[in-house]
């Protein structure tokens, strides 16, 4: 296998490079260190030539906004976006995931689904497949799940809004849900709303536990706000607080026990609230809160950013710290495996052979003369060659199946303890089919070092690890000035490890 990515990888990756080179020079700077990763990862076996570091992570800002039917999402986004985009409705009014994107038209388009499965610059690319997975066949019915809606909001720019359709959906439950957790591993920020008017939290239990308890342990945790809307319509309570009380208690019961939860109402279609202290206690409130929810949506251009050099300084420090000691591990056992089973096969053998030697001469069946150029002693050399080779390798390819098996457990838990999430688990690669490699036939089981693996290797990763390090640099200076003077100059941390060419300077007048 050739250690390049495929045509259809590179066109990809020349779509990404095009675009970034208008919108932000130095993640295209980050791209080409992907590229050194991706190396990496096809010589050991961790990536297929189909597949790219670069392309398992979303380079646009993501904003996903879930929650149950009509707990005021598209309210919320026509909300921030000023323009009446979405429909709203007491009632579901819309069963489809949108991806709501910016355009320079002034008319609003909707496009289908399909507009999103076949372009891989948007996070459902080919999501048929996902949906195949769930139900059978409905990967054609992608139209059914998917659309986009543009938008000519400044507020958009340089950022995708995803519109869910709520959790109570019966008859697409299942790949509703699969749709949402792909989602919301991409998003930068995910907004869970919840109805005010539904003041029993209890009677919702299983849309809790996939929104609050599935969500609340992962690493990413900080990206999600939970947020009760319609809050105008407990105004009317002679204990309004009960209602937000009540709220909190239960996604408290399900692990939300501190911050990042706020409550909020559309002013604009509001309930009246006669009490002029009680409203003006509830606009205050509503409009600090969307004040602060408003400042963190506008907030992820930065932080994807800091994500995607994120990601790279992971992918290079999993390689070197987590791939390659399980690898290592999973080829001693592997290796003690072969020998031991070989050893056990060649005792039988030779076991077998002495118990017959007392009814028929047995061991001058392994006697040879090649004095004469006997053919039938080379036949027979030739059949126990094959034989004792025939067994080795079935042992080396049993043994490696099982021990390949664990391994995907191994590393699967061992995320899931450190609190990392689906998508961490992957990141690095495919460890299993980089243990496979190493147990090819062509490879000897004496040979300690993975596939790929070599002080070369090591460089790559160090050199690509330091250069993340800059890019992270070159944003807080871009982003930050401790010392009030220009921090270009000053910059000096343990991080600056790169080569001379590893970073080119940040263009002050292109945006995140």
């Amino acid at each position: 296998m050739l250690n390049r990515p495929d045509k259809s990888i590179r066109e990809r990756l020349e779509k990404l490079e095009s675009h970034l080179n208008n919108e932000n020079p130095l993640l295209l700077d980050v791209v080409s260190r992907f590229k050194k990763l991706d190396t990496v990862a096809y010589k050991m076996g961790l990536l297929d030539t189909s597949e790219s570091y670069a392309t398992s992570i979303p380079w646009w800002p993501l904003i996903s906004v879930l929650g149950t039917f009509s707990a005021g999402k598209s309210s919320f986004i026509n909300n921030f976006l000023g323009d009446k985009l979405q429909m709203t409705g007491n009632q579901a009014v819309d069963d489809k995931f949108t991806v709501i994107t910016y355009s320079n038209a002034e008319e609003n388009r909707v496009l289908p689904g399909i507009a999103l499965n076949s372009d891989p610059r948007f996070p459902f690319f080919q999501m048929s497949d996902e949906i195949d997975k769930v139900a059978s066949g409905e990967g054609r019915r992608i139209d059914a799940y998917l659309q986009m809606k543009t938008s000519h909001s400044d507020k958009l720019s340089g950022k995708i809004i995803i519109d869910s359709p709520g959790f109570d959906a019966d008859e697409q439950r299942n790949a509703i849900l699969r749709l949402t957790d792909h989602i919301v591993d991409l998003s930068d920020l995910v907004l869970v709303l919840f109805d005010a008017r539904h003041p029993e939290p209890g009677a919702m239990q299983d849309t809790l536990d996939h929104l609050v308890g599935n969500t609340i342990n992962r690493s990413d945790s900080e990206k999600f706000l939970y947020i009760l809307n319609q809050i105008d319509t407990a105004a009317q309570e002679d204990n309004p607080e009960a209602v937000v009380a009540a709220w909190q208690r239960a996604l408290a019961a399900k692990g939300l026990t501190a911050g990042r939860f706020y409550s909020i109402y559309n002013q604009d279609v509001a309930v009246p609230i006669e009490n002029e202290a009680v409203r003006q206690r509830f606009e205050a409130k509503c409009e600090q809160d969307k004040a602060a929810i408003f400042e963190r949506i506008h907030q992820v251009e930065v932080e994807r950013a800091y994500r995607i050099v994120g990601a790279l300084q992971t992918i290079a420090g999993d390689i070197e710290k987590e791939v390659v000691p399980v690898v290592k591990e999973a080829m001693g056992k592997w290796l003690r495996m072969v020998v031991l089973m070989d050893a056990i096969v060649l005792g039988l053998f030779f076991l077998v052979l002495t118990l017959l030697h007392g009814f028929i001469d047995s061991w001058a069946l392994f006697q040879y003369d090649f004095t004469n150029a006997n053919i039938m002693s080379w036949i027979k050399l030739g059949g126990t060659i094959f034989a004792f080779g025939f067994v080795h390798f079935s042992i080396r390819a049993l043994a490696a199946k099982r021990i390949a098996s664990k391994i995907v457990t191994k590393v699967a838990v061992e995320k899931s303890m450190a609190g990392k999430d689906r998508q961490a688990i992957t990141l690095a690669g495919n460890v299993r089919n980089a243990f496979l490699k190493n147990t090819q036939p062509l490879r000897s089981i004496l040979r300690p070092v993975p596939a790929g693996w070599s002080m070369r290797t090591k460089r790559t990763l160090l050199h690509v690890s330091s250069d993340a390090c800059e890019f992270i640099q070159s944003m807080n200076d871009r982003f930050t000035k401790p010392s009030g003077k220009n921090p270009v100059s000053e910059t000096l941390t343990t991080c600056n490890l790169a080569q001379p060419d590893t970073l080119t300077s940040m263009n002050a007048d292109n945006g995140l």
